[in-house]
């Protein structure tokens, strides 16, 4: 396999990173209109004069983004090329790119006309799949070199069940994430784990509401991606790829989980927040290659039953 392929699949994968990572920096700082309701230009000028702060946040994602669109079809044809013969390369070529041009539409229609805190938090959402596209995309490339085995696994109907459960599962929460930002409702709840704003310790108001339901779906995938590493330890030391999968799931996770608090303690630190958001999008990129591992499941069984 082409070494500069292979570096060029983790460069535009790094690139999406940056996307996404640029797209929660834009939220967090209130950027989202520093280039006013001009799209593609910034305050319909190809070069601005007046620059703040927010300004430098939205062009610097817009030019990030606009980077990331040609490295995808870069990559999406040259994989397309090189390793067209594996089964899902096509599929995630033309996904990959796909859901970059719809993040950038709906990116786009925010600025121009405004979108609902229920449909911006679906962009991050949107932005996920996107990155996840390409990231499986770099674990093909490196795959063709048969460097680990992960062509010929056999994964049992309870760990399919649980994969396509949290994956599932996990983009809700993410959902419900991008939906506390949106909203306004990260400090809701001053204190971690409970809601002691009011004295009660319960949620008493929608944004508490919307606060506490995120901690607690995030506390459900903590414990589910837990069990599920155990069970892979117990079932799967004959597939490394399977339970080493998993025990990366639980580093992230746990990892993820920690830094939900810290943004509540540190009262949003920039740093925490998109930490944060790091962790989440690289998480669910594992997710990604677990379930891609559980489509090629039949076709594996298949093939062990005729011989």
């Amino acid at each position: 396999m082409s070494r500069l392929l292979k570096w060029f699949a983790v460069c535009t994968s790094i690139v999406m990173l940056f996307v996404l990572i640029g797209g929660a920096l834009v939220t967090k700082t209130g950027s989202g209109m520093g280039c006013g309701n001009s799209w593609p230009l910034c305050h319909g000028e190809l070069i601005p004069t007046n620059i703040n702060f927010e300004l430098i946040v939205e062009l610097s994602h817009r030019i990030v983004s606009g980077l990331a669109a040609i490295m995808v079809l870069t990559l999406a044809i040259w994989a397309w090329k090189v390793i067209g013969h594996k089964r899902e390369t096509k599929f995630l070529a033309l996904l990959s790119f796909a859901v970059l041009i719809l993040q950038a539409l709906i990116g786009a229609a925010a600025v121009l006309w405004g979108q609902s805190s229920a449909v911006l938090a679906l962009h991050f959402g949107i932005s996920l799949v996107s990155f996840a596209s390409v990231f499986l995309l770099t674990l093909l490339i490196f795959e063709a070199d048969k460097r680990f085995d992960a062509e010929s696994l056999i994964i049992d109907r309870r760990m399919s069940f649980h994969i396509i459960g949290i994956i599932t599962y996990c983009y809700m929460v993410v959902y419900t994430g991008a939906l506390v930002r949106h909203v306004g409702a990260s400090l809701a709840c001053p204190s971690w784990p409970t809601c002691t704003r009011n004295g009660l310790g319960i949620p008493t108001q929608m944004h508490e509401w919307i606060q506490m339901g995120h901690r607690a779906a995030a506390g459900l995938i903590v414990v589910w991606i837990l069990y599920v590493t155990i069970l892979a330890f117990k079932k799967y030391k004959h597939q490394p790829v399977i339970y080493r999968g998993w025990l990366i799931c639980t580093g992230l996770v746990l990892f993820q989980a920690t830094t939900g608090a810290l943004v509540v303690l540190t009262k949003l630190n920039i740093f925490v927040s998109l930490l944060h958001a790091l962790i989440i999008s690289c998480l669910f990129g594992v997710l990604s290659y677990l379930l891609m591992l559980v489509t090629r499941n039949k076709n594996n069984i298949r093939k062990q039953e005729q011989k």
